[in-house]
């Protein structure tokens, strides 16, 4: 019994440091010997490779490759699509919005100092360099100063919806997309649902695999097409907080604006 111990211990440990891929040879001579003593340093000895279990795992753009062909191409395309779409118009007005955004103090300070001097042309110089909805707004103000006040300050006012129209545009394209996705989603589920049934009216009886394979298609899509909605959802927001700064900025820029040519026209 010590020697067939002393043996097998002596076979496992070469083995392992040979190669660790043969534990099955190591359990059949456990197996053969007799005594309890014998199988359970073998089975001890056994070497395990922890590599071995994740080896199969698929890549995580591969899972997806496969459940948006389980969930009906024809769909799922359009889901995507949409992502795509809302996606682009999204980072295209982030863009936007982040090139319209003015340091109005500086803006002002420098326009004061040209209306200051009785230089009007440098004023609206300063605001054609100037990129941004306040220094357009501010130029159609300096446009109109001879006209009076009042006339600036209507100017101001129309402009500045027009600024703020063009500061939201695309994003009721967004919210289109966000609307229409999980809609996509759910027509899916609903398709899913009736390949189910058809299934087991083709079939004449009630079998798992065949509601299993319906009922794949309803979830994936209905899946898909939320999380298409949460993702948009989250840019629409972000563009809508942004938009929000923005008019802020600008009806307080032309507050500021209007009361310094009341000032000067004294």
């Amino acid at each position: 019994m010590f020697l067939a111990v002393a043996g097998l211990l002596t076979f496992t440990a070469f083995q392992s440091v040979k190669a660790q891929d043969e534990p099955a040879a190591t359990e059949q001579t456990a197996s053969a010997a007799t005594e309890d003593e014998v199988a359970a340093p073998a089975l001890e000895a056994a070497p395990v490779n922890p590599f071995e279990a994740t080896g199969s795992d698929k890549p995580l753009h591969q899972q997806l490759k496969a459940k948006f062909i389980e969930g009906g191409a024809g769909f799922m395309a359009l889901v995507l699509i949409c992502l795509i779409l809302g996606l682009a118009i999204a980072i295209e007005r982030i863009i936007t919005l982040n090139l319209a955004q003015t340091n109005t103090n500086k803006l002002l300070n420098s326009v004061e100092d040209a209306i200051k001097k009785g230089d009007i042309e440098k004023a609206k110089e300063v605001c054609r360099n100037t990129r941004g909805p306040v220094a357009s707004i501010f130029y159609q103000g300096l446009i109109r100063m001879d006209q009076g006040v009042e006339n600036v300050e209507k100017a101001v006012t129309s402009y500045g919806s027009v600024q703020m129209a063009q500061l939201e545009k695309g994003l009721s394209w967004i919210s289109l997309f966000i609307g229409i996705a999980p809609m996509l989603g759910f027509l899916g589920t609903v398709i899913g649902l009736i390949q189910a049934f058809d299934a087991i009216e083709v079939a004449g009886d009630i079998s798992p695999n065949l509601v299993a394979g319906g009922m794949k298609v309803a979830l994936i899509t209905t899946v898909g097409g939320l999380v298409v909605a949460i993702i948009l959802q989250l840019f629409y927001n972000y563009l809508i907080s942004k938009i929000d700064t923005i008019v802020a900025q600008m009806e307080d820029a032309s507050i500021s604006f209007v009361d310094l040519l009341v000032k000067y026209q004294k």
